[in-house]
């Protein structure tokens, strides 16, 4: 080719070149005006922050006894409630089960119901027949032996000040026979009319929750957004199978530590054995401390009955069942359904204790228990999106 008819390939590139200043000069910049400094606020240093921060956590706190003042004044209604509720979440592998079994859902509703309430009846029967008749008995005898032990604490090697251990026993006394007690005393009636009242609420309560408990819980959280609703729908699935097996292992924990403690008693002769067998099954409803209590007493009677050598055995044998209790069948038979500290369940037994009495301690843990696995569930599914919940919830 001859050299006069070669292309030029600069051509375009500088031409482009060209018509890039041209191109942005024909843009016009408008220069922004100037803002006015921002003038600081007494909220914006540490101290406003802390002080903007304890203000939100005052409210709180303020709503939160707020609320509980109301759920006091109402414990005629809320306590059969929350019963009903621990029932019916113990009740509801039944249900299931009876249903895969082609039964029809009142059909199945009632069967599960009359076995909650009869299994409930049949203990509550058993247990007033093991200690009606020797109750005062037994009291006497926990008596005599807290005179021997005061006695000894004052007189043997130890030499505590005597004032000192009536003071302590009077406060014993004086918290078992609290206020509430004797209220109770001088209103029966009234007291009796509740009770009947809380206890017709209860199974009303009680055969709604067992029939329709999904489609109640499915109403109240219908409000929420998809997203929120899967989690609501995650964390009451959660917090029944954890009040179900609360309730059945703690069953299954109390009548272990019943039978170790009182084949004890009436191996090593100690009178009244099967009250106080019937005590330490009671106990072991309030973790942590009832088994423990109900055992000193059986340790006070024997005192009195044995001797010292026979009670110091029966106190070794009521820390030997409590160990084997906490390392091997409570984590057994309760599982995940008991997940808390025992710094946890030692402040929800003291809370519920003042705020509802013996009713309030029966209760505080298993409520303490669903709030803490409800906050777990919302934390493990809160950095989940709307797909993975719909994976992990179908």
């Amino acid at each position: 080719m001859p050299p006069w008819k070669k292309k030029k390939r600069s051509s375009g590139r500088s031409g482009a070149a060209a018509a890039t200043p041209a191109s942005t000069s024909a843009a016009p910049v408008l220069a922004r005006a100037p803002q006015p400094p921002r003038r600081p606020s007494i909220w914006d240093d540490g101290l406003g922050r802390a002080a903007i921060r304890s203000a939100q956590v005052i409210l709180v706190v303020v709503v939160a006894v707020a609320v509980v003042y109301v759920l006091i004044q109402l414990k005629l209604l809320v306590i059969p409630i929350l019963i009903a509720t621990v029932i019916a979440a113990a009740v509801s592998p039944l249900v299931a089960f009876l249903r895969r079994k082609g039964w029809p859902a009142a059909l199945a509703t009632w069967a599960a119901m009359l076995t909650g309430i009869g299994t409930i009846s049949a203990v509550l029967w058993l247990v007033g027949r093991g200690i009606r008749n020797e109750w005062s008995s037994l009291v006497e005898e926990a008596g005599r032996g807290l005179d021997e032990l005061q006695t000894y604490l004052a007189e043997g090697p130890l030499g505590l000040d005597d004032a000192q251990i009536t003071a302590a026993r009077e406060s014993l006394t004086d918290l078992l026979a609290s206020e509430q007690v004797q209220s109770g005393a001088i209103a029966g009636a009234t007291a009796a009319i509740e009770a009947v009242t809380g206890i017709i609420l209860g199974i009303v309560v009680l055969f709604f929750l067992i029939k329709d408990g999904k489609k109640i819980y499915g109403f109240l959280i219908n409000p929420l957004d998809p997203q929120s609703r899967m989690r609501a729908e995650r964390i009451g699935d959660r917090s029944v199978e954890v009040l179900g097996g609360y309730l059945r292992g703690t069953a299954i924990v109390a009548l272990v530590d019943a039978v170790l403690i009182g084949a004890a008693l009436a191996f090593l002769g100690v009178p009244l054995a099967l009250p106080l067998a019937t005590l330490v099954f009671l106990g072991a409803f309030i973790p942590l401390i009832g088994a423990t209590l109900s055992g000193v007493f059986a340790a006070l009677v024997a005192l009195v009955a044995n001797g010292p050598g026979v009670a110091l055995i029966v106190v070794a044998v009521v820390i030997a069942v409590n160990q084997i209790e906490g390392d091997l069948l409570a984590p057994v038979v309760l599982g995940k359904a008991l997940s808390l500290h025992p710094l946890a369940i030692l402040m929800a037994l003291t809370a519920g204790t003042i705020l509802s009495g013996i009713i309030g301690a029966l209760l505080a843990v298993p409520i303490a228990a669903v709030s803490w696995a409800a906050i777990k569930e919302w934390s493990a599914t809160s950095d989940l999106d709307p797909g993975e919940l719909t994976a992990s919830g179908g």
